[in-house]
């Protein structure tokens, strides 16, 4: 299967660079499975989902990730290295200290080298780390000096970390609209975008019409925007990004598996969960893959924190997931393969045309789709 095979012409002026006034002002597309879709707003969702249905949404919350600070070789003092950008990436101590991040210009940074961030501010407000070690795609690892207060002052000196084809420095809007309503478990350098429009009015609507709802975790890292360099794409692979499910949404999720309710799945982070987590319980269990619906009550998943780098792409059998409701992504994209999997390429790809004629905004700030 070809990367070229899920392209599509987008102009730039319908790429969504801020938010819209309200969350469920965006318009959202109601895509069949089976073909066709129906020009919806999103303020419409609650009526169009069923009720029993269970809603599993992610509730990471995205951090300041973006730095900008000093490199400082041995030797040197603050001020006089050059000017250093820093994304971190994955957090790899409970207490913050260790990052794995991505840094520019890569070439100026080496093992040992002291990076100083808010060098202007007093010793208190400051973060200071050391690289010590180089990691895979380019990264690196970093260390913290310890100070009690790191989630203050990364809040101070952080900037949140807007895709790059916004083209726009982030703004004071931004630390509260690039994050869900319900985001609450810090750890994302990017918005689970699809999560965006749903207001506090809305979730009081769907809980009215007996929708439940279920919160699972995933820290969206560089897996989720990871471009793809190769041209077959069998060939690509996944980082591995860390998620985790409490007791309370594996018991909700495990219930509307055994009874055969729709599981929708708010994302594409939430999907991966989802069938990554199915599968592990399964092979745990030793439990068969399933191939009729009748099997489908063997399926459960465990609560439980872990790694996923599943990559889903046409030709995946899904377990779990029977709808989505997700944001229109970029051309050639593995978050456009994964929905080209739940409705088929065809499908999407005519949807994805009709979208760009009727003039919809696309992207992390942009309009959404139900696919069911």
């Amino acid at each position: 299967m070809l990367v070229s095979d899920f392209h599509f012409d987008l102009p730039e002026r319908q790429i969504a660079r801020h938010p819209l006034p309200g969350r469920a002002d965006s318009r959202l597309l109601h895509v069949s499975r089976s073909g066709g879709w129906q020009d919806r707003r999103f303020a419409e969702l609650p009526a169009l989902l069923q009720a029993g249905d269970l809603l599993v949404v992610n509730n990471t919350r995205v951090i300041p990730a973006r730095l900008y600070g000093r490199k400082v070789s041995q030797g040197e003092t603050a001020g006089v290295g050059p000017k250093i950008e820093v994304l971190l990436t994955k957090q790899l101590a409970s207490d913050a200290a260790e990052w794995q991040c991505l840094v520019r210009p890569g070439k100026k940074v080496a093992v040992s080298d002291r990076l100083i961030f808010g060098e202007d501010l007093t010793q208190n407000s400051r973060l200071v780390a050391e690289v010590t070690a180089r990691a895979d795609f380019g990264e690196r690892r970093i260390c913290f000096e310890r100070v009690p207060d790191f989630w203050q002052r990364l809040e101070g000196l952080g900037h949140i970390p807007l895709p790059p084809y916004m083209s726009r420095e982030d703004e004071p809007e931004d630390r509260e609209r690039y994050q869900t309503v319900y985001a609450r478990e810090r750890g994302s350098v990017a918005a689970p975008t699809a999560g965006l429009h749903f207001t506090p009015e809305v979730l009081a609507e769907l809980a009215q019409r007996e929708v439940d709802m279920a919160e699972i975790t995933l820290h969206v890292g560089l897996g989720t925007f990871q471009p793809v360099k190769v041209e077959v794409v069998e060939e690509h692979s996944l980082h591995a990004e860390a998620y985790s499910i409490a007791p309370e949404a594996a018991e909700k999720i495990n219930r509307a598996l055994a009874e055969g309710r729709r599981i929708v799945a708010v994302g594409t982070t939430t999907v991966r969960t989802l069938e990554y987590a199915v599968r592990q319980a399964g092979a745990a269990g030793g439990v068969a893959q399933p191939r009729r619906k009748a099997l489908r009550t063997a399926l459960r998943v465990e609560a439980g924190s872990g790694e996923t780098s599943l990559f889903i792409y046409p030709g995946f059998e899904f377990r779990a997931v029977g709808a989505m409701i997700t944001n229109f992504h970029l051309p050639e994209s593995t978050l456009l393969m994964l929905v080209c999997a739940l409705a088929g390429k065809e499908n999407v790809l005519a949807a994805y045309r009709h979208a760009v004629g009727a003039e919809y905004r696309f992207y992390s700030y942009g309009d959404c789709m139900l696919v069911e």
